[in-house]
C-alpha cells in the first residue's frame, strides 16, 4: 500500500498529525500497536495548555471538551501549612489550562479520523522502518491477524509511538544525540471515587514529600503522593495512601474527602530528549523525541506543539515545494522542548523533598517558593510557562508565531 505519510502510533501527536494533514487534502496511515479499546481506555492525566484548547476547538474536535471539560484559571501552590494562588487568567491576559484528560481527547481525534474516512490499523505487530534515508521510506508490519507482513511506501514517517516504539531506534547511534535526568523521587497516582476537593489543582510542599491535588471528573479524582520510585505498590494499602494524603495536604478547617480507590501505581520520573528528531525522511514527535515529568504538565502539549510544526512543513512541502521547515523541524521543535524541560525541571525540584539534601539545601527551595509566591514578576513566569509559551516558528532567520 502507499500514502503521502506514515505515522506509527496512535496517541494525540500520531492522531492529530493525521487530522491536521486531512484538513489539507494530506493522506495518511496510521499504524498502532494496541487496541481501539485499549487506547481509549487507558486512563492518564490531561492538562491543556490554551494553544491546544485553541487547536483543538479551531480544527473542529473541541466540542466535547468544551463542554466536559473543567476550566480552570490558575493553581494553588501549598506550603508551611499556607495556600497561594496563582492567578493565570489575570497574569497573562486572559489564558486559562484546561483538566482534560488524555484517553478523552484520543477518543475524539479517533472519532474524527474514522468519522472522515482515515486509515488506522489496531493491534498491528513487528512494526519496522526501512530506508529513511531516501525519497521513499518504508514501514513493514503484520496485521492483527500477524500471519502477514504487509508494506506501506509513502513519501515521510513520523514516528510518534512513545519512548519504547521502533521509530527512534531507527535512527542510527552514530547520529542520534540524547540527553537524560532521572530524578530521585516517583509518584503513587490514584483515581478516587469521590466528589471535587477543590476548584482548582493544588501542588503542596511538605516534611513528608510532595503530593498533588487534581481532578478527572465530578464523581472520579486524582492524587498524586511522592514515594520512593522502588517502592512496591503492594506496600501502599488504601488506608496508608489516605493518611499520606491527608498528612500531606490537610489544612485547618478543609480536609480531603474519603473515597474507594479504583486505580493506583507507582511511576519513576525523568526528564529526556532526544535531539536528533529529523533523520532523512523520519521526523519524531511527543514521547518518542522527549519525556518530561508530569509536574509542569506539558507532555501532551509538547507532542501537540511538535506536530503543528511537523504539518506546516509536509503542508508547504506538497503545496509550495518548500523544504525549509522541515529541514529545521528539530531545531524549531527543540527551542520549546528544551524551554518546557526547564520549566518542569523547575517545578519539579521545588516542590518534591529530596531527602538527600542538606537543611541549607532544603532552606533555598522554601524560600525559592516564598519568592515565587511573593513576586508578581516571578508569578507572572510561572503562570506564562504554565499556560504555554508561544509557538514559534523559525522561518528565513525570523521568528513567525503560530
Amino acid at each position: 500500500m502507499k500514502t503521502k505519510v506514515g505515522i506509527i502510533g496512535a496517541g494525540p501527536a500520531g492522531l492529530m498529525l493525521s487530522h491536521l494533514l486531512q484538513l489539507e487534502g494530506i493522506e495518511s496511515i496510521i499504524l498502532e500497536s494496541r487496541s481501539r479499546e485499549d487506547i481509549e481506555g487507558t486512563i492518564r492525566a490531561g492538562v491543556l495548555e490554551q494553544g491546544t484548547i485553541d487547536l483543538l476547538n479551531a480544527t473542529g474536535v473541541g466540542e466535547r471538551m468544551m463542554r466536559e471539560g473543567h476550566v480552570h484559571e490558575g493553581i494553588e501552590l501549598q506550603f508551611r501549612n499556607k495556600r497561594h494562588r496563582i492567578d493565570f487568567k489575570e497574569l497573562t491576559g486572559g489564558k486559562e489550562i484546561m483538566v482534560y484528560a488524555q484517553h478523552e481527547v484520543i477518543k475524539d481525534l479517533v472519532a474524527a479520523r474514522l468519522d472522515a474516512g482515515g486509515q488506522i490499523y489496531f493491534n498491528v505487530s513487528d512494526v519496522s522502518l526501512h530506508q529513511i534515508e531516501t525519497d521513499t521510506p518504508k514501514i513493514k508490519f503484520c496485521q492483527e491477524d500477524g500471519r502477514e507482513l504487509e508494506e506501506i511506501e509513502c513519501d515521510f514517517i513520523a514516528g510518534c509511538d512513545g519512548f519504547h516504539g521502533p521509530s527512534r531506534k531507527a535512527i542510527p547511534d552514530r547520529v542520534k544525540v540524547e540527553k537524560q535526568k532521572v530524578y530521585p523521587f516517583g509518584w503513587l497516582g490514584i483515581l478516587a471515587d469521590a466528589p471535587p476537593a477543590n476548584p482548582e489543582l493544588i501542588y503542596s510542599n511538605h516534611e513528608r514529600g510532595f503530593a498533588l491535588v487534581s481532578t478527572r471528573s465530578p464523581e472520579i479524582q486524582r492524587y498524586y503522593l511522592q514515594v520512593d520510585p522502588n517502592d512496591d505498590i503492594k506496600n501502599w494499602s488504601d488506608d496508608r495512601i489516605w493518611e499520606e494524603l491527608h498528612a500531606r495536604v490537610d489544612m485547618d478547617g478543609w480536609r480531603l474527602t474519603d473515597g474507594p480507590i479504583i486505580q493506583k501505581n507507582i511511576v519513576s520520573m525523568r526528564s529526556f530528549v532526544c535531539e536528533t528528531m529529523r533523520y532523512g525522511r523520519l521526523f519524531l514527535a511527543g514521547d518518542s523525541a522527549h519525556i518530561v515529568p508530569p509536574t509542569g504538565a506539558k507532555g501532551l502539549n509538547l507532542a501537540v506543539a511538535d506536530i503543528q510544526v511537523l504539518a506546516k512543513g509536509i503542508t508547504e512541502f506538497y503545496k509550495e515545494g518548500k523544504e525549509e521547515t522541515l529541514e529545521h523541524y528539530s531545531d524549531i521543535c527543540l527551542r520549546r522542548v528544551w524551554k518546557a524541560q526547564r520549566f518542569s525541571n523547575w517545578m519539579t525540584t521545588m516542590l518534591h523533598r529530596d531527602f538527600e539534601h542538606s537543611s541549607f539545601e532544603h532552606g533555598i527551595q522554601l524560600a525559592e517558593l516564598e519568592y515565587v509566591t511573593s513576586s508578581r514578576a516571578a508569578m507572572t513566569s510561572l503562570a506564562e510557562n504554565y499556560v504555554g509559551l508561544p509557538l514559534e516558528i523559525q522561518s528565513n532567520a525570523e521568528k513567525l508565531q503560530i
